[in-house]
């Protein structure tokens, strides 16, 4: 991918954000956002696959990894998508998709762990979108067995 600057805008004009990334910045890991959604789990992997987007430009474009940065993006960004997904067409189709989630973000903590263990990442950065990859399951694995338990609960 031919990218003619250093610098590459991302917009979402469903949201109206507007997103620069700088491949030269510092890659800060983004702190929690105000309620983009108005739902805690879909704003945290909003934000997640945002802090993604730029490990993985820094991977692809600052350190020449390739591999790495695609498979960290594929995972990182499906998770929000997942999340986000209301098209589920029953509670069981609905916990099927957020298992799925779950499933990606384990396959993103291994794609995160790998670079870290190199020293690719910055341990700080590390630190924190490690720690961003650890909590969105757990959300996850709470939504499911709620889910799930009122699921039974109703019939």
């Amino acid at each position: 991918m031919y990218v003619p600057n250093s610098l590459i805008e991302m917009m979402n004009d469903e949201l109206g954000i507007r997103y620069t990334l700088n491949l030269e910045a510092n890659y800060e890991i983004l702190s929690e956002p105000n309620s983009v959604f108005g739902n805690p789990v879909k704003d945290k992997s909003f934000v997640f696959a945002l802090d993604i987007i730029k490990i993985s430009h820094l991977l692809q474009y600052g350190k020449k990894e390739c591999v790495l940065s695609k498979q960290l993006f594929r995972s990182g960004t499906a998770i929000g998508a997942l999340v986000r997904s209301q098209n589920a067409e029953s509670k069981a189709d609905f916990i099927h998709k957020l298992a799925i989630a779950q499933k990606e973000c384990d396959e993103t903590i291994y794609w995160i762990d790998l670079p870290g263990a190199a020293s690719i990442i910055p341990d700080d950065r590390f630190t924190k979108l490690h720690a961003k990859a650890e909590e969105l399951p757990r959300l996850l694995r709470s939504i499911v067995l709620t889910t799930k338990n009122n699921l039974n609960a109703s019939k």
